[in-house]
């Protein structure tokens, strides 16, 4: 396309994003105004996209960061043929595949769910480590942003990891349309501050005038011959640009235009131009997908080995099997055990440092390429990217995250290390599974059993060595638990997890010393819980006493008591769990202070068949 045509295309989009809202009574038709010069020259002349073959291993991504703008997006795809008007004019809808926000789970040509701003530059830099260390088939990865979103912490995280990763295939686009929500954004039009601040993190800067189409195209080229940098391109937009009602001006955000046939006559009409994309280049998936049998870790019953320990074993030993595994850390990997995997598969391990919104972040983009993720930091760091974490979810990412040093138990730290909300984060995530592993073989597993999942999976580690109840040749299924100590007069079911099974195991039998039978329930998969055993021992015993390393809202407790919320008969159920703020302390200090050691779970036991016989 020349000058003109491209001028066309960008006042198609524009009548287009108009149309969508106005049809959908709803929408951000202005944001989507203000970058659409820059949408059409990118789609026209610089995007290598075959709409066919999304997942051709050689297609450049497009990342769409401002997700609000969706409307544009949308316009897009009908400009290149991939959806038709009249699905165009079902935005918004019921059923419809063109969501206010854009996800994978709708339409094959989105990489990542977007919408919670800040968090499109994240994976798009997720994607690029992926072309960049892994695919290598040449793909650039493109991000278009919007100046808001530049308060964000999470894009100054994507932006020093992309600079210190040299991520020359990546380039970002900011449309500087100086309005926010509410009001002017902090920096309005100075496109100075922005370019110092990226540069600052060694990114080449170019600032243009985001609706002069030559200037636009020339950035672009700019940025595809700079090498050894990534790339920012910083257009100085007008929001609503094209219609003189609503351009430039406060209070228009987030609505659809007031008289959208009368703009759509201001901006010259309807068109239906098509263009075509260009092709990607031909390339190959270079990725490892060869599968063997993994040959996990094997530990002996009786020995006493931290789970941590077994779970960088496993991960070690599954990305041997496993050419698509890939592991990434929040610079703790000699205390999550990553650095085994680091060691055994030096290519595919990634070094985050202390920034944990890009490490999901990065797993996202990852897995948006096809591989397998496994991203690790301490329990408690992951409440910092539970957004990305919840959008994930939205994406229908399946990535693998393991939280290790949980709970009271893992000593003198203090609270401020001690994952103690961590179950209850990942349990309230849709299609989440949540694992909490006892002995290392088991955690072993587990680690091995994660990677056939689906969705977001969680893994939580403990940091003290705990003894292998169970042989290496024992079975875990996902959803399934071990009954550890059973029989014909158990008075009450303990039902623990993780630290709090060999604490119930020595209760159990303190308790037979004094002829008070209890059944021990091993509910390593937290989510989904095993409703069949659960109910049956409710049937069998009549109490339940939940017995864990987490505060009482949320996690194993919960889980036990959402079996019975069905309408049946629910039995008698009592919860031990962290309930006071611990400090620093022995970890067997920390468990008694908790009431969730051994001791503990007796005097609880005792109590409740002492009130039990009495009522």
């Amino acid at each position: 396309m020349n000058t003109t045509e491209l001028a066309e295309l960008a006042a198609q989009l524009r009548v287009d994003s108009v149309r969508a809202s106005a049809a959908a009574g709803s929408g951000h038709p202005t944001s989507s105004m203000s970058a659409a010069d820059l949408m059409a020259v990118l789609l026209a002349h610089h995007l290598r996209y075959d709409f066919e073959r999304p997942e051709h291993p050689a297609n450049d991504r497009f990342v769409l960061s401002k997700g609000h703008a969706s409307p544009l997006l949308y316009a897009a795809y009908k400009a290149a043929g991939a959806v038709e008007d009249g699905e165009l004019l079902t935005f918004r809808k019921l059923g419809s595949r063109l969501e206010g926000h854009p996800t994978p789970r709708r339409l094959p040509w989105v990489e990542t769910a977007t919408g919670s701003l800040g968090q499109g530059l994240p994976v798009g830099v997720g994607i690029a480590l992926a072309g960049k260390r892994l695919d290598r088939t040449g793909y650039r990865v493109w991000v278009l942003c919007g100046d808001s979103e530049l308060a964000e912490g999470s894009v100054w995280e994507a932006a020093e990891h992309a600079g210190y990763e040299h991520l020359d295939n990546l380039i970002a686009i900011v449309d500087v349309n100086r309005l926010g929500q509410h009001g002017p954004t902090r920096h309005g039009h100075d496109l100075d501050a922005y370019a110092r601040r990226f540069e600052a993190f060694g990114w080449h800067a170019v600032e243009t005038d985001g609706h002069d189409i030559e200037k636009i195209d020339q950035a672009y080229r700019e940025a595809q011959a700079t090498s050894g940098q990534p790339v920012v391109i910083l257009a100085r937009t007008l929001k609503g640009k094209g219609v003189a009602s609503v351009e430039d001006r406060e209070g228009m955000h987030g609505k659809p235009l007031p008289a959208p046939e009368e703009a759509i006559a201001e901006l010259g009409g309807l068109r239906d131009l098509r263009v075509h994309v260009g092709e990607p280049p031909a390339a190959a998936a270079l990725r490892d997908r060869t599968t063997e049998v993994v040959r996990l870790p094997r530990y002996d019953e009786g020995d006493r080995v931290a789970t941590r320990d077994a779970f960088g074993a496993a991960l070690a030993a599954l990305g041997t099997a496993r050419g698509d595994v890939v592991a990434l850390d929040g610079e703790v990997g000699d205390s999550t055990r990553t650095e085994e995997f680091a060691k055994a598969h030096p290519e595919r391990f990634f070094e985050c440092y202390i920034a944990e919104q890009q490490l999901v972040a990065c797993c996202v983009g990852m897995a948006a390429r096809g591989w397998l993720p496994y991203a690790s930091t301490f329990a408690a760091f992951f409440t910092r990217a539970h957004d990305f974490v919840r959008m994930a979810s939205i994406s229908g990412a399946g990535i693998n995250l393991v939280g290790s040093h949980a709970g009271v138990a893992i000593g003198q730290d203090g609270p401020s290390q001690m994952g103690l909300e961590d179950l209850a984060m990942f349990r309230a995530l849709y299609g989440s599974t949540v694992l909490y592993p006892c002995d290392a073989n088991q955690t072993a597993h587990l680690v091995a059993a994660m990677a056939g999942l689906d969705g977001i999976r969680y893994l939580r580690t403990s940091r003290g060595a705990t003894p292998v109840i169970y042989g290496p040749g024992e079975e875990f299924p996902v959803g399934g638990s071990k009954t550890l100590r059973a029989g014909e007069e158990d008075r009450l079911t303990v039902v623990a997890a993780g630290v709090t099974v060999p604490e119930a195991l020595a209760a159990a039998d303190r308790l037979a010393e004094d002829g008070i039978r209890v059944r021990v329930i091993d509910l390593y998969s937290v989510k989904p819980a095993d409703a069949a055993t659960l109910r049956r021992a409710a049937e069998e015993t009549g109490c339940l006493l939940t017995v864990e390393d987490h505060h009482p809202e949320g996690g194993l407790g919960d889980a036990v008591a959402e079996v019975f919320s069905d309408g049946r008969a629910v039995p008698r159920l009592v919860r031990l769990a962290v309930r006071t703020m611990p400090g620093s302390a022995a970890p067997d200090e920390q468990l008694n202070a908790a009431g969730i050691d051994a001791a503990g779970i007796v005097d609880a036991a005792r109590l409740l068949l002492q009130e039990r016989a009495v009522h």
